[in-house]
């Protein structure tokens, strides 16, 4: 088949169940187009956003791109009108932002749409079954990245296509092309991400040939007839799949389901998603054709090396976004982020809106509950906790917990703690930290709250409270901004760890014997202190007395959250912005102390920001060798205002496990 000569990035479309803000990648070469002129950078990074074929025709195109995109002499055509010109509200398209234009012939109840550069690359292609396209039909589940949908209400061009979605995608939607292989057998996978079986034995694909009609899956593959929920389906394409290619699939009305794009060789000996079902594709070492993919790979078919996916929707009033402060450099010896290079904006914008403080905003703590992995548990400053589910990929609130959060209280009810860190006890209970109370924020009242996750009600009083603010003095200078350099994370560490590794108790000089201890539980407790980046290292005890083990260097100017991973077996300390965004791996050393072991940056792709909460997820949740991370951005600000990722707080990415 005829192989463009563009060279073009390997990524493709994420799953519109996990509303991730990536790019469906369609390229080739208009076949009758004369020399080609050079595409602009980043056009790639456009994508059909809406259309109607009812009205004027109009197309919105959407560019999910970082930079700026010249679409001057682009062209479109149909199902029956060759390239033309058209005219659109603007010539360029700002980063994450929308274009629009009337249609220079009209665009039939059923139709295609191709988008060229001036060049004559397909930029992206789309098509709908009659009237599909009535009122219009827009990606739903996340401008650029979502799956084709019928609207049900008025169009939204121009703008974010939040409006007029149906609030469930199609069954359909949820396959996904997950692995492509061009070496010869010219393979593809789909893989059914969704929560019942699809049948496909009508669906078609094509390449980027346009000269190419669609050919069935079942021509292909008499066999193929359904994918099950989960499960995953495989052909050989008999159109061939060149070294720079794409692949467009479709379903029985010839409506678009997915595509994704390779760059020379990069489907060699596979493109695949990673993670399975949901991420970027990347070339990888092994192809896993029929199962989970191995993401094995070392980094995108078109030298991809990393995105921030999803994002999308516009700022609701009162949840304005608060910029970094504080930017400070990493500790010297960083290593590189050690997971994948893709990270996913993973909540809803202005998700945790509360009637306190800046709504929307202060997000700090995360914890992953070792006992239900699928629960997240987050905190947010001005005294709120929040039990987080996954919904179609998202955290969100646990509805049957409370759809807003619960609100936190001091030991007898009142103040209002300005919560910052959050761990699981061995108990299972819930441990907050909080730097001071809101209601007198000049005072610190450094404190660590247990809370019984089971109990009712909307708001949450102390099962326990241990205050250790004496233990600080200069953090009580009468500022609030002293007072708020307190305990920013807590991390619980089990007794059985400490013994094992043969940590040394600093009150005894001995082995450390939690059966000195009786009141203390299961574990110690480690608190951050963002004044100066030290541990401080506690047993809490049933009767609300509490005994000092001392204090931990991390190597770091702060420390804003702090957790215990099984997976790799050491205390981890996070800071944000002030230290480079960067987390310090704590292990116990042959001397019986816990000292630092290794650093990590964040993946590049991240924001910097006042990412305050970060959490790795247990090992019984690892895939393929890789485990979800997860991060808070305490000030939603993404990479600025109106940026894709303004007003969202949370991030997820992967790392070993």
């Amino acid at each position: 088949m005829p192989v463009s000569s563009h060279s073009r990035v390997g990524v493709a479309s994420v799953s519109a169940a996990a509303l991730t803000f990536s790019v469906l990648l369609a390229t080739g070469l208009f076949a009758a187009q004369p020399a080609a002129a050079a595409d602009p950078a980043g056009y790639q990074n456009v994508r059909i956003n809406e259309v109607t074929s009812s009205d004027n025709d109009t197309v919105e195109l959407y560019n999910a791109g970082s930079t700026a995109v010249d679409i001057s002499g682009w062209k479109m055509s149909d199902d029956s009108f060759s390239p033309r010109s058209f005219t659109p509200s603007a010539t360029t398209i700002a980063a994450g932002g929308f274009i629009t234009f009337d249609s220079p012939k009209g665009l039939g109840d059923s139709d295609k749409l191709v988008i060229y550069t001036a060049g004559g690359a397909v930029v992206d292609r789309v098509e709908w079954a009659t009237d599909k396209a009535k009122p219009a039909m827009a990606r739903c589940g996340g401008d650029g990245t979502g799956a084709w949908v019928t609207t049900v209400k008025a169009t939204t061009f121009g703008a974010a296509n939040s409006a007029g979605c149906p609030s469930a995608v199609p069954s359909a939607s949820q396959v996904r092309i997950n692995e492509v292989a061009s070496d010869g057998s010219d393979t593809v996978e789909l893989y059914n991400d969704g929560t019942s079986a699809v049948s496909i034995g009508s669906w078609k694909y094509v390449d980027n040939d346009t000269g190419h009609s669609p050919v069935s899956i079942s021509s292909s593959s008499p066999s193929a007839t359904s994918i099950p929920a989960g499960g995953y389906l495989t052909f050989d394409s008999t159109i061939g799949l060149g070294d720079n290619d794409s692949l467009f699939l479709f379903d029985g009305d010839g409506t678009s389901i997915d595509s994704v794009t390779w760059a020379d060789d990069g489907a060699k000996p596979s493109d695949e998603r990673c993670a399975n079902g949901t991420g970027w594709f990347q070339t990888s070492t092994t192809a896993t054709l029929g199962s989970a993919n191995s993401c094995s790979g070392g980094g995108g078919g078109g030298g991809q090396t990393g995105h921030l996916l999803g994002g999308g929707g516009s700022l609701t009033s009162g949840c304005t976004p608060e910029a970094p402060s504080g930017t400070g450099s990493a500790p010297a010896g960083t290593s590189a982020w050690p997971g994948g290079p893709d990270v996913t904006i993973t909540d809803d914008v202005c998700a945790f809106t509360t009637p306190t403080g800046p709504e929307g905003r202060d997000v700090s703590g995360l914890a992953f509950d070792p006992a239900n992995p699928s629960v997240l548990w987050a905190v947010k400053n001005k005294n709120w906790l929040f039990k987080l589910v996954k919904n179609n990929g998202k955290w969100i609130p646990d509805p049957s917990w409370s759809a807003t959060g619960k609100q936190i209280r001091f030991a007898g009810g009142t103040g209002r703690p300005d919560s910052e860190g959050v761990t699981v006890g061995g108990n299972g209970h819930i441990y907050v930290t909080s730097e001071r109370d809101n209601a007198d924020n000049a005072v610190p009242k450094d404190t660590i709250m247990e809370f019984d996750p089971a109990a009712t009600g909307s708001t949450l009083t102390p099962v326990h409270q241990w205050d250790v603010t004496s233990q600080f003095p200069q953090l009580d200078t009468g500022s609030k901004d002293d007072a708020n350099l307190g305990f920013e994370g807590v991390g619980y560490v089990p007794d059985s760890w400490l013994t094992a590794n043969g940590w040394i108790d600093p009150l005894t000089h001995a082995a450390y014997n939690p059966a000195n201890y009786p009141l203390h539980g299961s574990g110690l407790f480690f608190a951050g202190l963002e004044w100066d980046g030290t541990l401080h290292v506690y047993g809490l005890n049933s009767d609300g007395s509490f005994t000092t083990f001392g204090t931990i260097a991390t190597g770091k100017a702060s420390v804003m959250d702090v957790m215990f991973d099984a997976g790799t077996q050491r205390i981890v300390a996070t800071c944000d912005n002030t230290c480079g965004e960067t987390h310090t791996f704590l292990k116990i050393d042959a001397a019986g102390t816990v000292v630092p072991d290794v650093t990590y940056t964040n993946p590049a792709v991240m924001p910097v920001d006042n990412l305050e909460g970060f959490a790795i997820a247990p090992t019984s949740t690892c895939v393929n060798g890789f485990r979800e991370a997860v991060w808070s951005d305490d000030g939603i600000y993404g990479f600025g205002s109106a940026s894709s990722s303004d007003g969202h707080a949370l991030y997820s990415g992967t790392f070993p496990c």
